[in-house]
């Protein structure tokens, strides 16, 4: 961000634009084209890697986005995608080529593993999948053909960390390309290029769009990088942004610091809470001190997110009744927007290591208060209270 700027005045602040006639959002341009005066100037802009002449390139609405998510990355350049499959798929493929191998976490975005360790295979690049929270595990499964580590942190199930700073070490000694998804922690709560890192993804249809209206994903890094990338796995695979698009996740950009505050504070009373209850075995909430990584956590991380999971038992029709029984949390997979979810995961449905059903929670913008008592008449319909009394003495 620019020196002695705020997020908060980051994500509002533009200078005045005459270009634009002073409009304070940058307009939405749908042309899929652009035409020239003379043949000249077509002529250098063909040479000219970031001219505006097609779409599928560049455009000026999505390049006003690009050029505030590298900002807030601290990042030399940022593309956009049309979704974060769509970053997460470039990133990796402008990373590695036949013969080459990656070592991947495998606690890692379910489509994410399975571009890598399946999808993959028929371009002869293999995948090894680590305990991310093991960095002795990632150092062994290094080989002298592995090119790219591919990590997030915290994960979005079992909410474990990397170590980002030894990670980005360990790879830069031996010539390997890392990748983060920070999409979790978002840029105002974590900065994975200032820590080492080479690349940075997000899905921007999670907390930066905020209002589950928009699919899209970015790619932040260096000029070098983002430049490689641009002139070949965005244009040849043309999973680009739509201007429309950029428009609506500029305009959620704007109040993602303040969405964030109210975020964290929301996840730490609903895990305070959950942590509480005598039946509820394991909260995985990164910013709680119980957690295992907590040190690293706030060694690396300056706030934390929304979403969280919990254990408790593994009675599947219980945990059914109780899901079932809320009212304030929607059942749905995605997260990041105002609307508090839940799903149910298991193992084969949600990521390896989880052996007993985890419930996932995010919480979203309404009162936390409200939302723990939610939680309490569900747990209480779904016969929980038969055992253990469930509390509701809070606000």
């Amino acid at each position: 961000m620019k020196s002695g700027m705020s997020i908060h005045s980051a994500v509002t602040h533009d200078v005045h634009d005459e270009r634009h006639f002073g409009a304070v959002h940058t307009p939405i341009y749908d042309s899929s084209l652009f035409t020239f005066p003379n043949v000249a100037d077509m002529e250098r802009a063909g040479g000219d890697a970031d001219a505006f002449i097609y779409s599928r390139g560049n455009n000026p609405t999505v390049r006003a986005l690009e050029d505030r998510l590298a900002e807030l990355e601290g990042g030399e350049r940022a593309r956009c995608f049309a979704t974060g499959m769509g970053a997460i798929s470039a990133a990796v493929l402008s990373s590695v080529k036949a013969g080459d191998h990656i070592v991947c976490i495998d606690q890692a975005y379910g489509p994410a593993r399975v571009l890598m360790g399946s999808y993959l295979k028929r371009l002869g690049i293999g995948t090894t999948f680590v305990d991310g929270s093991d960095i002795d595990g990632i150092v062994s499964a290094i080989r002298p053909e592995t090119k790219l580590l591919y990590l997030e942190s915290p994960t979005s199930l079992m909410f474990e960390l990397q170590d980002l700073r030894r990670c980005a070490a360990l790879a830069r000694e031996r010539g390997i390309v890392t990748i983060v998804d920070n999409t979790w922690a978002t840029p105002c709560y974590q900065n994975p290029l200032a820590l080492g890192i080479d690349l940075v993804v997000h899905s921007l249809t999670k907390y930066a769009g905020g209002h589950s209206d928009a699919m899209g994903g970015a790619v932040v890094g260096s000029a070098e990088a983002i430049q490689a990338m641009s002139g070949s796995e965005l244009v040849l695979l043309g999973a680009v942004m739509l201007p429309q698009t950029a428009a609506v996740i500029m305009r959620g950009l704007r109040t993602l610091p303040l969405r964030m505050e109210r975020h964290q504070a929301g996840g730490f009373a609903v895990a305070g809470y959950l942590g509480s209850l005598p039946f509820v075995e394991r909260v995985r909430h990164p910013g709680l001190t119980s957690h295992p990584q907590h040190a690293l956590a706030l060694s690396q991380m300056s706030g934390f997110g929304g979403l969280l999971s919990f254990e408790a038992g593994a009675d599947r029709e219980r945990l059914e009744r109780f899901v079932d029984s809320l009212a304030y949390f929607r059942i749905g997979f995605s997260w990041g927007g105002y609307e508090s979810l839940v799903s149910l995961q298991e193992g084969a449905a949600g990521q390896p290591r989880a052996t007993r059903p985890v419930l996932r929670l995010y919480i979203g913008l309404e009162e936390p208060a409200e939302l723990i008592a939610d939680l309490a008449r569900a747990f209480r319909a779904a016969g929980f209270d038969h055992e253990e009394e469930v509390r509701e003495d809070v606000g």
